[in-house]
């Protein structure tokens, strides 16, 4: 399974981005996505969720309201839109998928992307 996160890029606080992640392989609805995000010196953190359906998610607290996780299965693809960002969003983004449950835990997921960098300037 290869995962290509894309869509990262330099934005003004206030502003929007998309991101999107492509998910090699013939079973994707049947994958738990999640999306994390480490910013420099920190840990890696739990972003968004979403089961393989697409009906459930999770929202961190620090994102809630602002951020939304969905998915499009025919594509093989996971978004995640971003609004009213914040400098203290900066980070590497990353998108990852387990097979099963959609668990907000890093440690849970297998397959990993690359990562796409998201900077917002104050």
């Amino acid at each position: 399974v290869q995962l290509q996160a894309s869509g990262g890029g330099l934005v003004q606080a206030g502003g929007s981005l998309r991101l999107s992640c492509l998910v090699s392989g013939r079973t994707f609805s049947t994958y738990g996505m999640g999306w994390f995000r480490q910013a420099p010196g920190k840990e890696r953190e739990f972003v968004a969720s979403i089961s393989g359906s697409g009906g459930s998610t999770l929202i961190a607290d620090s994102v809630k309201g602002r951020f939304t996780i969905s998915r499009d299965n025919a594509k093989n693809t996971v978004y995640l839109q971003m609004n009213s960002l914040k400098p203290e969003d900066t980070a590497v983004y990353y998108c990852a998928a387990r097979d099963g449950y959609y668990y907000a835990s890093a440690q849970s997921y297998k397959y990993w992307g690359q990562g796409t960098q998201v900077t917002v300037s104050s």
